[in-house]
């Protein structure tokens, strides 16, 4: 059944955006923390405050507690697993690299969820989007080839290949878990699948103590439980950006991050974006336009056909 009885594109691409920007200062706020604060620890902060945000909005929304029941707990084990590794990396790798980079690299989850969807689900891969994933990936490597010419004898250091291969990875993990969230939406409520990640998150990362938790400041406290707070609004936002208007038209709206990421990146952090990575990060933002546009153009197709095989078509 839809969810929407009214769509209101407006709202939902402002929605979006209000989502966008505050993932972008959550990140910012992890990054603020990184230097001093394991992965490990920020996806508790995350995660843990997010729950009191989340539990609130399913009251307001009346889905209490219908919307925290599932069919499938070992289907949102998966994707929290998967999920936590997503953050878990990603936060890591914010200590090591330029926010503006960061989210550069995590551009490349989308275009992974393709080709892992077409591995482990059976979607159909046609070539426009093939051709567009490579586009998109290529951009990746331009992101990341400064970083990795440590591996040939380059400029890099270490660290900065240490940081590449964290975000990277967490963009790989990001994918997998997009991919058990396409399963559990076809018979958990998005509710649920949003609760049981942040409860699951949350006591995955737990597990990380002996790693070597740390005293936060007070100021990096107050970080952290703003980046949970900050988290569940954004999660809130998202969700309700997709119940205004179509995914098609809301999802282009996700590279927004990388203008709010550069503006943060410049004012807050001091960090000067290179042309590989304004450059790769332009190609990787047209790939993912190009397959949410292809997206949209099969899905309008696809309706066309029914209406003409109805009786009245």
């Amino acid at each position: 059944m839809d969810e929407r009885p009214l769509a209101r594109p407006l709202r939902g691409i402002a929605l979006k955006l209000g989502s966008v920007l505050v993932f972008i200062v959550m990140s910012s706020m992890i990054k603020a923390t990184a230097a001093h604060v394991p992965g490990g620890q920020a996806v508790f902060f995350r995660s843990f405050f997010a729950l009191p945000v989340i539990l609130a909005w399913l009251a307001w929304q009346r889905e209490l507690p219908a919307g925290l029941k599932t069919e499938d707990p070992f289907g949102h084990f998966w994707r929290g697993f998967l999920g936590t590794m997503a953050m878990g990396l990603g936060f890591a790798g914010l200590g090591y690299l330029p926010l503006p980079e960061v989210t550069a690299i995590g551009y490349a989850a989308p275009l992974l969820t393709v080709i892992f969807a077409a591995m482990f689900l059976g979607e159909e891969v046609r070539a426009f989007r093939i051709t567009a994933v490579a586009l998109g990936l290529t951009g990746v490597l331009i992101v990341l080839s400064p970083r990795l010419s440590v591996l040939s004898g380059g400029t890099a250091d270490y660290r900065d290949a240490f940081g590449a291969a964290l975000v990277l990875g967490g963009a790989v993990f990001a994918a997998l878990a997009q991919v058990f969230v396409r399963k559990l939406v076809m018979n958990e409520r998005t509710a649920t699948i949003v609760f049981w990640f942040s409860v699951t998150s949350t006591l995955l990362s737990l597990t990380t103590i002996p790693f070597g938790w740390v005293w936060p400041s007070p100021t990096e406290t107050a970080l952290l439980i703003g980046a949970g707070l900050l988290g569940g609004i954004g999660q809130i936002l998202l969700t309700s950006s997709y119940r205004e208007a179509d995914a098609s038209l809301v999802a282009p709206f996700d590279y927004a991050s990388m203008l709010f990421a550069l503006a943060i990146g410049w004012f807050v952090f001091a960090e000067m974006p290179t042309r590989p990575m304004l450059g790769g990060a332009a190609l990787v933002v047209a790939a993912g336009i190009l397959i949410i546009w292809r997206e949209r153009q099969l899905g309008l197709e696809r309706s066309r056909q029914r209406k003409s095989m109805t009786p009245n078509g």
